[in-house]
């Protein structure tokens, strides 16, 4: 390798370590203080940069504190496109995301300590939360190229890879928000696998049994308001569904 091209890989690397310290100063103060009790200049003094280096690598606090999750829809992404090609695309996706869910390597959010605990703050906290749906945005832009190259089709042409993006994208989105509210750092696999399960099941029209119903007794009666009180937070949660997820790709791999 000749001495002209080691110098920009050397520079590479060495902004890539401040971008990284700068995105784990941001992440830490903001976890610890919260977000509006943390600075610019503070995360700069934290990194041991100025302010200035600061502003090349990130616009505002809220993008350096969210930067860690910017590599998970690349994650995502990559699994998306070592899909096997048979498989339906609303259905590569999800077992992409599921795939990133399940490698432990690709450090996903219900393993890597305190990315729960971020994601609560963002639902709090408006400007971060914004700066959260744009990193999402950008990774789902991604998506869809890879659904239309799949296809064999001109996204700007084909509405069916931004639909089935837009599909699997809300279900995570949706899973990730019953995770955060639900309060149990481990659950998320499941919820992702149950908001598939709801999107093919219940928004595409499927029957299912209706829930066997009985007489109310006294007591239900007389608990009545405690159930009226407890309504609004049971319509929040995600649709629970009777059907596994086997049942629910199987179903998918065959429509």
């Amino acid at each position: 390798m000749t001495p002209e091209r080691k110098m920009p890989e050397r520079r590479s690397r060495k902004a890539r370590r401040t971008r990284d310290t700068l995105a784990q100063a941001a992440f830490e103060l903001v976890l610890d203080r919260g977000l509006r009790n943390v600075t610019v200049e503070e995360i700069a003094e934290a990194a041991d940069v100025d302010r200035r280096t600061f502003s090349r690598y990130f616009t505002s606090k809220e993008a350096a504190a969210l930067d860690s999750l910017r590599g998970d829809g690349d994650r995502i992404n990559a699994a998306l496109r070592v899909r096997p090609a048979p498989e339906p695309p609303l259905l590569a996706y999800r077992r992409a995301v599921l795939d990133w869910l399940a490698d432990p390597g690709a450090e996903p959010w219900h393993r890597r300590p305190r990315i729960f605990d971020l994601l609560v703050v963002a639902e709090e906290e408006p400007t971060l939360y914004a700066v959260f749906h744009h990193i999402r945005v950008d990774a789902q832009e991604d998506s869809v190229a890879i659904v239309a190259d799949r296809l064999g089709v001109d996204p700007r042409q084909d509405i069916r890879p931004a639909v089935t993006v837009a599909a699997g994208a809300g279900a995570l989105l949706a899973a990730q928000a019953a995770w955060v509210r639900g309060g149990r750092p481990d659950a998320l696999p499941a919820l992702v696998a149950e908001a598939f399960d709801a999107l093919s099941a219940d928004l595409l029209g499927e029957q299912r049994p209706a829930p066997e119903r009985h007489p109310p007794t006294p007591e239900q009666h007389l608990g009545a308001p405690e159930q009226h009180r407890d309504a609004p937070e049971q319509h929040r949660g995600i649709t629970s569904t009777t059907r596994t997820t086997e049942e629910a790709e199987g179903t998918e791999a065959t429509s």
